[in-house]
């Protein structure tokens, strides 16, 4: 994790990057997946692209039919990355359940046999938010996650079959060698841990809700056109509160030196909100990130740990402006 600190530097050029490093390309995998996949499109595949955004290892890229087509393949092998693939198959059960008029790509075809798991999807013709934000594309990716919300109330998914939520961590972060590397990350965090924990413990009365949310939306799991954002990769999809997404885009805002309270202020979603829900899910969702950055271990790929540094400091540092 690299030694930064939250707590005096304030940011303005936006997140790390936003792709991880352990694709892998379609020619290397294996001919008879290959075949298979090409079959399911009734196509050969004559060109493919790795495309940027997501940290997923495995394959990630745009494929060129001989029809004309263009798709998007994410596929990985579950015996070398078996949470990746509990991921992709989770995903292919959400996203084939959501309704047409939400703005995801439409899910074409599932393969799975056994061990290699792959999702084709239709194409997005899109690209990544710029970084730093620029104010007109994130007032546009917050309108799209407001209106994504509603027509996601009540949920399509049952509870049980979603996710559950990726929030919470600082119970975990209190023995003296993690505690340790709090302090690097954010000397605030580690001098109020306690109530960092009790705030937690109480977001639990706080994030029960009837919407289905994305539960990892970020700026690298969003694709800009001309039409409208779109949202991609829903393996983490959980149903709670239909503030908790916009408020997760909120938060990214501050590794651009912009201040999330006017879009609170403004947002239908949060504008009547009690302060207390907003702090305690924001103690929640930066416990999750700072638990992965200081705990995910040396295998870790480096450029996820570097954007869950960057997306943990960023909320505690809107979240100790509010305790103030």
């Amino acid at each position: 994790m690299p030694e930064t600190n939250a707590d005096d530097n304030e940011p303005n050029g936006g997140i790390p990057s936003m792709t991880g490093s352990r694709r892998i390309a379609w020619a290397a995998m294996p001919t008879k997946v290959k075949a298979s996949i090409e079959e399911l499109l009734g196509s050969t595949v004559v060109n493919a692209v790795s495309q940027p955004g997501g940290f997923s290892e495995g394959v990630a890229a745009r494929l060129h039919l001989a029809t004309g087509q263009n798709v998007f393949l994410k596929a990985v092998n579950s015996l070398t990355a078996p949470d990746v693939a509990r991921f992709h198959r989770q995903e292919g059960s959400i996203t084939q359940r959501l309704p047409s008029d939400v703005p995801v790509p439409r899910l074409l075809h599932i393969y799975d046999d056994g061990t290699w798991v792959a999702l084709l999807f239709e194409y997005i013709n899109g690209s990544l938010p710029a970084q730093p934000w620029r104010g007109d594309e994130l007032n546009q990716v917050l309108t799209t996650v407001t209106a994504m919300a509603l027509a996601l109330t009540p949920s399509p998914i049952s509870a049980s079959a979603a996710a559950q939520p990726r929030l919470g961590g600082w119970s975990h972060l209190a023995a003296p060698t993690q505690l340790t590397t709090l302090t690097r990350l954010s000397p605030w965090a580690a001098e109020h841990l306690n109530d960092l924990i009790r705030m937690e413990t109480a977001a639990a009365e706080t994030i029960s809700g009837d919407t289905l949310l994305h539960g990892d939306l970020y700026p690298f799991n969003i694709l800009l056109t001309a039409a409208s954002p779109y949202v991609i990769d829903w393996p983490h999809a959980w149903v709670g509160p239909r503030h908790c997404d916009v408020l997760t885009v909120m938060s990214t805002a501050v590794t651009s030196g912009l201040d999330p309270e006017p879009f609170v202020e403004s947002n239908p979603l949060t504008r009547h909100l009690h302060p207390y829900e907003i702090d305690t899910y924001l103690t929640a969702h930066a416990g999750f990130l700072a638990r992965l950055a200081i705990t995910a271990g040396p295998a870790a790929d480096p450029h996820l740990i570097n954007m869950a540094t960057a997306l943990g400091q960023a909320s505690l540092r809107w979240l100790r402006r509010r305790r103030r």
